[in-house]
C-alpha cells in the first residue's frame, strides 16, 4: 500500500505522514516500513487490542491513538471509530497527511493475489482444496481467493467468524459491523463460512503448542479450530496462521490460558519463531 501511494504521486518522502486506523498487524507493518523510509506515522487502534501491539506501534516510532472501538474497527457509519478519527485527521491537512486505507485499498488485495496465494499454490504443489482464514479487511480471502480459484475453480474458499463481542484481535463479525468495502467488491468469493466462539478458539492454543510446538495468536487458535470443526473427508486442506503469540502475553494471562511464567517457557521453546527487530 505504501508503493502504491509513492507510485500514484500521493504519498511524497520527506513530506507526508502517514495515518492508518488498525487492529494490530497492518499497523505494525505501515509504521515499521515507513520509519525505514523515512515517513511519520499516526496510528488509530482499538484501546481493547493487547498492550503489547500497543507498546510495539509506539516503539517504531508512530503516535498512537486509541478508541473505544471494536478489536477489529468497525466499518458502517456511526459505528466507525477508529476508521471515523483517522478520516478527520487525513482530512484536516490533506496535503500532508496519507491514509493507506486498508479496507478499502485494492493495493492489499493484489498483495495477497500475487503473493499469498501463488506461495500457497506453489507450497501445495497445485493440491490445495480447501482455504481457510478469518476477515477483518477482507483482503486476504478476496485475494488468495481469486487467485486459487483461477488455478482451479473446485477449490473451496471458506470464511471463519468470531461470536459477536468477541476477543479475536484484527477479525470482524458481520453482525456487529458492516463488510468493509474492498471484501464486498468479492464477496461471492467465498464459499462457506464457520463460526467461532472465544471458548473454542482459546481453547486450542495449548493443543497446538503441545502438538506442534507452535505459540500461536488467538486469530491462528480461531482458524485451526475452525478448521477443526468444518466437515472435510480428504484433500489439501491450507489454513492462514497470520500472527505468532507473542504480543499475546498479557491476553493469555488474563483468558487464563497460560501464567506468565508458562507463556515465557512456551515461547523459550517454541518452533518456527522468526527474530524481529523490535522486540
Amino acid at each position: 500500500m505504501i508503493k502504491d501511494g509513492e507510485e500514484k504521486g500521493i504519498l511524497k518522502r520527506g513530506h507526508s505522514i502517514i495515518v492508518e486506523p488498525t487492529s494490530g498487524n497492518t499497523g505494525i507493518a505501515l509504521t515499521g516500513i515507513a520509519s525505514l523510509l523515512g515517513y511519520k506515522t499516526e496510528i488509530v487502534i482499538p484501546e481493547k487490542a493487547s498492550n503489547e501491539t500497543k507498546e510495539i506501534i509506539r516503539s517504531l516510532g508512530a503516535k498512537v491513538y486509541e478508541t473505544s472501538d471494536d478489536l477489529c474497527p468497525k466499518v458502517g457509519a456511526g459505528t466507525d471509530q477508529s476508521i471515523a478519527l483517522a478520516t478527520s485527521i487525513a482530512s484536516s491537512r490533506p496535503d500532508t497527511y496519507y491514509s493507506p486505507n486498508q479496507y478499502a485499498n485494492e493495493a492489499n488485495f493484489l498483495g495477497h493475489y500475487k503473493g499469498t496465494g501463488p506461495e500457497i499454490w506453489k507450497q501445495t504443489d497445485g493440491t490445495v482444496t480447501h482455504f481457510f482464514t478469518g476477515v477483518g479487511t477482507g483482503g486476504t480471502i478476496t485475494g488468495v481467493g481469486a487467485f486459487l480459484k483461477e488455478k482451479n475453480p473446485d477449490v473451496k474458499i471458506i470464511g471463519c467468524q468470531p461470536q459477536k463481542d468477541h476477543l479475536i484481535q484484527g477479525w470482524r463479525n458481520f453482525e456487529e459491523s458492516a463488510k468493509p468495502d474492498l471484501f464486498l467488491k468479492r464477496e461471492k468469493m467465498v464459499d462457506d463460512w464457520v463460526s467461532v466462539t472465544n471458548a473454542e478458539a482459546f481453547g486450542v492454543v495449548n493443543e497446538v503448542f503441545e502438538k506442534d510446538g507452535l505459540l500461536i495468536s488467538p486469530s491462528s487458535a480461531a482458524v485451526y479450530a475452525c478448521m477443526k470443526k468444518y466437515d472435510i473427508d480428504s484433500g489439501c486442506v491450507v489454513g492462514i496462521f497470520a500472527d505468532d503469540g507473542r504480543k499475546f502475553k498479557s491476553i493469555y494471562s488474563e483468558q487464563k490460558i497460560m501464567t506468565e511464567e508458562e507463556f515465557d517457557n512456551a515461547l523459550a521453546k517454541a518452533k518456527h519463531v522468526s527474530k524481529i527487530a523490535y522486540m
